[in-house]
């Protein structure tokens, strides 16, 4: 794994983004984007549905990314990737291509598309970066938005949990599957380069955990410090799974024991999407977790 010096080197080396682009103050997704395109040597090819993601990368000379990108409609980033990869794969170049997508692009309206590259094991790295929410155009309500938060479609809170997608993604046998936070950078490193290497032409999937200072109401100052405590409090278990076989990555590790878990109620405080929240769905959110890890532990 590298270390922080070698990684902040790698990252002034690639220059994946420009700085003042158009991202939010304290947007994780910025820094995802730039721990794994540097992972990556920028020798990549980035399809981007309707998110975030094509906002901020800006337009004309306000262009901020380094990397070739292709924006594209909602369900249609995966064939549009599997299209360039097999185009690649043509011309004998292994550039590796990239989706890069939001929760509402991968969890709701793109997963089918998603589903039918997985199946075909196509030759790309799909990456979701998970802000819960339809943050681009007003923090609705996605799959992937946790019980208990509040979104403009769900103003009193979700009472459903979120809908899991790498473990799907696992349930379809897809060779390489990881969760990560870009609160921990070589970690997130450290997966986009296994999976861009070790499982190169086959279709692998990383979820990245992205805070969202405006959605979710946290102070910008504090998008790290959350990331941290979803992983503490063992909301967020970052794990690899290779052909089916799970293992839990550094950072999550001891926290299989719950006992080694920080309160939940660190996490919830710091975030006005569950300001007042009912005791009764904390209690939910705390079985929640506790059946996450279960489950995962199952594919140990």
């Amino acid at each position: 794994m590298v270390s922080t010096k070698e990684l902040v080197n790698i990252e002034l080396e690639v220059k994946a983004i420009e700085k003042g682009n158009l991202a939010c103050p304290g947007c994780q997704l910025n820094l995802s984007f730039k721990h794994a395109l540097s992972a990556l040597k920028g020798d990549a090819i980035v399809v981007v549905p309707a998110c975030c993601t094509s906002v901020i990368q800006g337009a004309g000379q306000g262009y901020g990314m380094h990397v070739p990108i292709f924006n594209t409609a909602f369900a249609s980033a995966p064939p549009v990737a599997s299209g360039i990869a097999r185009k690649l794969k043509r011309d004998g170049k292994k550039t590796t291509v990239v989706v890069w997508a939001g929760d509402g692009g991968t969890a709701d309206i793109g997963f089918g598309s998603m589903s039918g590259a997985a199946e075909r094991d196509e030759n790309i790295l799909y990456v979701m970066y998970d802000n819960q929410g339809y943050q681009n155009t007003g923090n609705q309500k996605s799959g992937a938005t946790p019980r208990g938060a509040k979104t403009s479609t769900t103003p009193h809170g979700k009472k459903s949990r979120r809908k899991d997608i790498a473990r799907m993604m696992m349930a379809q046998e897809v060779s390489y599957v990881a969760t990560a936070n870009a609160s921990y950078p070589q970690d997130l490193f450290a997966k986009i380069e296994r999976a861009a290497t070790e499982f190169a032409g086959h279709f692998r999937f990383i979820q990245i955990y992205s805070p969202c200072p405006p959605g979710w109401n946290i102070d910008t100052k504090d998008s790290v410090l959350v990331g941290e405590l979803a992983n503490n409090t063992g909301y967020w278990p970052l794990y690899e799974a290779v052909n089916g076989k799970l293992e839990f990555s550094r950072p999550s590790r001891r926290f299989n024991d719950p006992a080694k878990r920080k309160p939940l109620a660190d996490y919830l405080k710091i975030q006005g999407r569950f300001r007042n929240i009912d005791p009764e769905i904390v209690k939910q959110m705390e079985e929640d977790i506790e059946h996450e890890w279960s489950i995962l532990r199952k594919f140990m």
